[in-house]
């Protein structure tokens, strides 16, 4: 694995975008489409969340520091957005810090492994279909960002 402090300042990235570059690979080998800084409603920004091959969707917080997970006091909010929670970190974070009932992935920005699955809690069908359209339009909305930068959406 890389130092990620010095891959993010070779790359122009904040610390956190290069775990969920990393993370956004890994899954994307295994089917799965992800959406970065995903905000499934008012207040609430997810560092990765990811569409699996059969509608599962998992909610991804990249950490790149001791003092980045200390002061998130918000994560919890988060477990009711996706059917599996994980924590991303890269390989020197103290994951002793981590709780052990959530998911567990080490990334870089090239790759990650999963090391712990978090437990399943499947989504009521309502907050899925609303959370799976919600990913589906910003999906569609940035890739038309990227093909015209000028659009107004």
């Amino acid at each position: 694995m890389v130092d990620l402090a010095a891959q993010a300042a070779v790359e122009g990235m904040m610390p956190g975008q290069v775990l969920a570059r990393g993370v956004c690979r890994h899954l994307a080998s295994h089917g799965f489409a992800c959406i970065e800084e995903f905000t499934p409603d008012r207040g609430k920004r997810l560092d990765v969340m990811a569409l699996g091959p059969k509608g599962e969707l998992w909610v991804i917080e990249c950490k790149s520091s001791r003092a980045d997970f200390t002061s998130d006091a918000k994560w919890q909010g988060y477990l009711d957005w996706g059917d599996r929670y994980f924590w991303a970190v890269d390989e020197g974070f103290p994951t002793d810090l981590l709780p052990p009932e959530t998911g567990l992935i080490i990334a870089d920005g090239y790759d990650a492994e999963i090391l712990r699955m978090g437990p399943e809690t499947k989504l009521a069908g309502a907050r899925r279909k609303a959370v799976t359209q919600r990913f589906a339009r910003i999906a569609a909305q940035r890739l038309q960002l990227l093909r015209d930068p000028g659009a107004v959406l």
